[in-house]
């Protein structure tokens, strides 16, 4: 049996410079087989995951010996803290190591979709020439909406600023006098939908923030507005957005999160056939240089908890 329990992807350096002299199990085929994983935490003093893998009920009672829980990111939703904190095990998030890359995403989605330039290459390698589809609008001057003002929303306005953006967030948590504030217009929800050129979400999800962007806040955005969530799933409901979609009341979208993860089959219907969306995989917070930071900062948070 192994002290430590890896059962999503990670980057194999960070796991032999941190644990080369532990007993690893490193099998990212894990998160796949949940019998397996369970039947391998029986001695299991750690335990690093990503975001698929269901940290609660029957997983914590398979693992008595459990002191830590490592992150390979910043969500927590798939892990039940509070039994995590009930049992004395500690949770350690990657926090921050993976901020660049979710922003730079922000950024590309928003580039690609005002711009539409890159959605015909088939078209184009087929000898048509759609320049009259393909002309999009420029990225500055247009206003950035950021709802959740943390750290990667942050990190997302200072190089949405760069690139000429003005930049609107709204979030309530955050003090009125809070430095981050300054060269930031701070909005009321509806007051910033209705607006902003793009809007961003960077919000966990909870009871209150489950389906805040729904069919009624979709309908308060500019018309042709750009919706991005690469924060979590469940956050926008999945049908209205495809409905507005459709409907051509908005520019386009970006998802890479969704409220099932992989996609089921009702929801990829919901999907398809429209030109001014893009999916991906829960990706946009992994490139080869975060998973190389995140890996690193979740590895060395493990060993705090266990040489403790």
């Amino acid at each position: 049996m192994s002290d430590i329990v890896i059962s999503e992807f990670m980057d194999e350096g960070a796991i032999e410079a941190a644990f080369k002299d532990r007993d690893v199990r490193y099998d990212p085929s894990l998160v796949d087989h949940p019998e397996r994983l369970r039947a391998s935490l029986a001695d299991c003093r750690a335990l690093i995951v990503r975001n698929r893998t269901q940290v609660r009920g029957t997983l914590l009672e398979a693992a008595p010996l459990l002191k830590v829980v490592g992150r390979l990111g910043v969500g927590l939703d798939n892990i039940d803290t509070a039994a995590c904190g009930a049992r004395g095990i500690a949770v350690r998030p990657a926090t921050g190591a993976n901020d660049l890359a979710v922003a730079e995403y922000v950024i590309t989605a928003t580039l690609m979709l005002l711009r539409r330039a890159w959605f015909a290459s088939d078209r184009v390698a087929e000898g048509l020439w759609p320049r009259m589809d393909l002309i999009g609008r420029e990225l500055a001057g247009k206003r950035l909406g950021l709802v959740g003002f943390g750290a990667i929303a942050r990190l997302t306005a200072a190089k949405a600023t760069a690139l000429g953006m003005t930049i609107a967030a709204f979030d309530p948590f955050l003090s009125d006098d809070h430095p981050e504030w300054r060269g930031v217009e701070r909005l009321p929800l509806d007051a910033l939908l209705a607006s902003c050129d793009v809007v961003s979400l960077h919000t966990p999800l909870t009871d209150q923030t489950r389906s805040m962007i729904d069919a009624a806040a979709l309908g308060r955005m500019k018309d042709g507005a750009i919706l991005i969530n690469a924060a979590r799933g469940g956050i926008v409901d999945e049908a209205a957005l495809a409905m507005a979609l459709k409907a051509g009341r908005l520019g386009g979208a970006a998802l890479d999160v969704f409220e099932s993860e992989p996609l089921n089959e009702g929801a990829g219907r919901l999907f398809q056939d429209l030109p001014n969306l893009i999916l991906t995989p829960h990706i946009a917070g992994v490139t080869e240089e975060s998973n190389v930071r995140v890996s690193a900062v979740t590895a060395r948070a493990v060993l705090e908890v266990l040489s403790a």
